[in-house]
């Protein structure tokens, strides 16, 4: 590059999932809705910005200083059936962000979704760059789930979602399944899988004719929910776990170092026993 080559600039949706507005994703959906214009004109994806660009979203312009990236925290979220996964909701029905600690400068961004339905561990984080990394499927990163299923489960159900089934948008597969227990007609299982398709793990089941009574995240990558936060409650992460979920995601520990290298997923992970429901007993058989 030579002195006179103007710099390249960042992607404008990585500048403000830097800047805790949501996630590139979200943001990308927000460029081809016509949601944001960049000096007076619509932006366009892969479109890159220098710092000097008056920038708007929804038409209110976005100060220099918002656009700064915030200090990175991140929370671990329980999230009870009946909330959703949105900041707000026509129909007037509760969501998580109501829930979560207020920030003096940013915004949360969910990592992923749970489903109206669902139930469990959500991670929020401030760094859109990180929830980006978090969510791709490249970062092969674990979800474990403990699902209640009700009626009879066979030995070809199981197999059948352990080699893989195809679904409406493509094959889907369950990475281990762990028998957990249960009385009468409900058991239950505990299901590892490496993606974050929308309500995959329930159309798995269903696809065998199964029927989902309960789902429950128990652990995304390296964090556990534990049993000791309540459903509705959120908690910062301890130092240990931020670092091994940076280290996940392929980020240092600080903001702007060097990536660690992203370690392979252990083949065989212990499931957590620790997060089958109460009274239910802990040992099972792994697939």
């Amino acid at each position: 590059m030579t002195e006179n080559t103007p710099p390249k600039g960042e992607r404008l949706q990585k500048v403000l999932a830097n800047a805790g507005f949501g996630s590139r994703r979200e943001i990308e959906t927000w460029i081809k809705a016509g949601r944001i214009k960049v000096n007076g004109q619509l932006a366009s994806l892969g479109l890159r910005i220098h710092g000097s660009e008056q920038i708007k979203l929804d038409d209110k312009l976005l100060k220099p200083a918002r656009l700064s990236a915030p200090e990175r925290q991140v929370i671990i979220y329980n999230k009870p059936e009946g909330e959703l996964v949105t900041r707000s909701d026509p129909e007037g029905r509760a969501t998580v962000f109501s829930r979560l600690p207020r920030l003096k400068s940013g915004r949360w961004v969910a990592v992923g979704r749970l489903d109206i339905n669902s139930a469990g561990l959500l991670l929020f984080t401030t760094d859109g760059e990180l929830a980006n990394r978090l969510m791709h499927p490249s970062q092969l990163i674990e979800r474990e789930y403990a699902v209640r299923i009700l009626g009879k489960v066979t030995e070809d159900m199981l197999k059948s979602m352990v080699n893989g089934i195809e679904l409406e948008d493509g094959p889907a597969r369950f990475e281990h399944i762990v028998e957990s227990g249960g009385t009468g007609a409900n058991r239950w299982f505990h299901v590892v899988i490496m993606e974050g398709r929308k309500r995959e793990v329930r159309r798995l089941w269903e696809a065998t004719g199964a029927t989902v009574s309960r789902l429950i995240r128990v652990r995304f990558g390296p964090i556990v929910m534990g049993d000791r936060l309540f459903a509705g409650r959120s908690r910062p992460l301890e130092a240990d776990e931020l670092k091994q979920l940076l280290q996940a995601a392929g980020l240092a520990d600080e903001r702007g170092g060097r990536g660690a290298r992203r370690p392979v997923p252990e083949k065989g992970r212990r499931m957590q026993s620790s997060q089958k429901p109460a009274g239910k007993p802990t040992r099972g058989r792994r697939r």
